[in-house]
């Protein structure tokens, strides 16, 4: 299978259920159900090892509790952790996950752990895919380095000028500015260059589609009972990973990801778990 290098955040999850949907001003009951690893590349890099993939996360964590045990949990998982970067004077990125009865979440930052520089470790390490899912700004020279010897997919917003040179960009409808709703492969070709093949775009319940120079490809969202949403984009972009890591063409990499996304929502995880992937593979 391919060597897959994730960047973005590992976090601990603080999870709360709302017994009500929240609303501005209002005084809520909640249940505590305890931490759980979360973040972007922990929730994307999970499912990818369960499906036989190398993966490596390169990720920032704090010297405490936090962070040793959030590692050893990637381990477990298959994650490669040798290109993750611990912290002196720095907590381990911490989030509150409120999930109400219907399965939407809202999450708080507490705390955030960023190196101070660029990440150039991931210019040593050989990748058949590397994926962003991180919002640093500092990105982008490195990211052009890369794209010599490796297929790039990356996370939008950041939506500047230059700011993501990728092959495939991805991101939420809910996240980006009517520019770029209105014109996704133009509007991708400024964030990410010439490189830009494809502009994926995720739509909740209605969906997803990816734009391209053949066109535009369409994936409808299974109608599925929601649990938990936290995570269901990253669950998303790790299926549409896989797909084309498998050397699929985009239309069944959509599948492949619109099936992943769906079946995160069934289960109380940040993520998919390893049962969810049995069924997935």
């Amino acid at each position: 299978m391919a060597k897959i290098i994730i960047v973005g955040s590992i976090a601990q999850d603080d999870v709360v259920h709302l017994r009500e949907p929240m609303r501005e001003g209002a005084h809520i009951e909640g249940v505590g159900r305890g931490m759980r690893l979360g973040g972007g590349a922990p929730n994307t890099a999970m499912p990818l090892a369960r499906a036989h993939h190398r993966v490596f996360v390169v990720a920032a964590i704090g010297r405490d509790d936090a962070g040793r045990r959030l590692t050893t949990d990637l381990e477990d998982a298959g994650v490669d952790i040798s290109l993750v970067r611990t912290l002196d004077g720095a907590a381990t990125t911490r989030s509150i996950i409120m999930v109400d009865e219907t399965g939407e979440r809202t999450i708080v930052n507490l705390a955030r752990t960023a190196e101070q520089e660029p990440p150039v470790r991931i210019l040593k390490t050989p990748a058949d895919w590397l994926y962003v899912r991180s919002r640093a700004t500092d990105l982008a020279p490195i990211l052009e380095r890369k794209a010599a010897d490796c297929k790039i997919m990356a996370h939008i917003p950041p939506c500047g000028d230059d700011a993501r040179p990728a092959h495939v960009l991805i991101g939420s409808q809910s996240d980006l500015p009517p520019d770029i709703l209105d014109n996704p492969l133009g509007a991708g070709r400024k964030i990410g260059g010439d490189l830009v093949e494809w502009v994926v775009i995720t739509r909740g319940p209605k969906g997803a589609r990816a734009y391209g120079d053949d066109g535009e490809i369409n994936v409808r969202a299974t109608k599925v009972a929601p649990v938990d949403s936290t995570g269901a984009g990253d669950s998303f972009a790790a299926g549409l990973l896989h797909g084309l890591a498998s050397e699929k063409p985009m239309n069944e990499a959509m599948k492949i990801a619109a099936a992943w996304g769906a079946e995160s929502v069934k289960w109380a995880c940040s993520g998919l778990p390893a049962e969810a992937m049995k069924k997935l593979l």
